[in-house]
């Protein structure tokens, strides 16, 4: 039987700086002793993308889109370089791709571009040599060849995306808390952490604020029927929030939008 892949996905809140990518690869590493197979989709490092931003606003007032993309797609590919740099000092073999390289196509919609297609034919190819596959998140390439966004939060989508392409196990994404809870635990201490919940609550929360994922993320996995899995950085031992526990896969593979039009 073939292995099943994992994704598991990164965001800036846990790349924080280059120490975070020591700490990244060691839970890769003991991840992959149970999935030998793993694609790893990293967020750009806290603050880099805002930083970018207005770098580009000090430039321009009103920076032309298509340039934002080209810009704040680098924050991604620092952090997938970086990370496979940490896992080739822990002898972990491991090769990067941008969005395009990882067959993430999209409609034009430069800055918050939809997922048209996953074409993931290079991430295949690595994992099957044995390597780790890290994706920058938040990007893709438009069917004209250009460098796109998928707006704020859009590595969570690339990571549900890339789950769905691959048939994946599971995907996993790892935060600064332990999981969805029914308040914001950085205020309330005695807020409650949910173990299992359905799409429709988790999209709930996400529309009505909590930024615990994106709600595109959840809606695209609750058409395909991904399960999502919440953990903390700090403590991945624990078991956090499973969102779509049993949840049935579809045969066919449903993406943001059938076409760029």
């Amino acid at each position: 039987m073939e292995t099943e892949i994992l994704v598991m996905k990164f965001g800036g809140a846990s790349v924080v700086n280059t120490e975070s990518f020591l700490k990244i690869a060691e839970l890769i590493i003991e991840r992959s002793k149970q999935h030998p197979k793993i694609v790893v989709v990293v967020s750009a490092m806290a603050n880099t993308t805002d930083q970018l931003l207005e770098m580009a606003k000090q430039v321009h007032p009103e920076p032309p889109r298509r340039e934002t993309d080209m810009l704040v797609s680098v924050g991604e590919r620092i952090s997938i370089a970086l990370l496979a740099m940490a896992l080739s000092l822990k002898g972990k073999e491991a090769v990067s791709f941008t969005g395009s390289q990882s067959g993430i196509v999209t409609c034009n919609n430069h800055m918050d571009a939809k997922i048209v297609d996953v074409r993931p034919h290079r991430l295949v190819k690595a994992l099957n040599e044995g390597k780790i596959a890290i994706v920058a998140g938040f990007q893709g390439v438009s069917k004209g060849g250009e460098i796109t966004t998928l707006g704020r939060g859009g590595s969570d989508t690339s990571a549900v995306a890339l789950g769905v392409a691959l048939n994946a196990a599971a995907v996993e994404f790892y935060k600064d808390v332990a999981g969805i809870y029914d308040s914001d635990p950085k205020k309330n201490p005695k807020a409650s952490l949910f173990s299992e919940m359905d799409y429709d609550k988790a999209l709930e929360l996400t529309q009505s604020g909590a930024k615990v994922l994106q709600s595109r993320s959840v809606a695209l996995a609750q058409k395909n029927g991904v399960a999502l899995s919440i953990r903390s950085f700090h403590n991945p031992a624990m078991k956090g929030t499973v969102v779509g526990a049993g949840a049935k896969r579809r045969s066919e593979m449903i993406y943001e939008v059938d076409s760029c039009s």
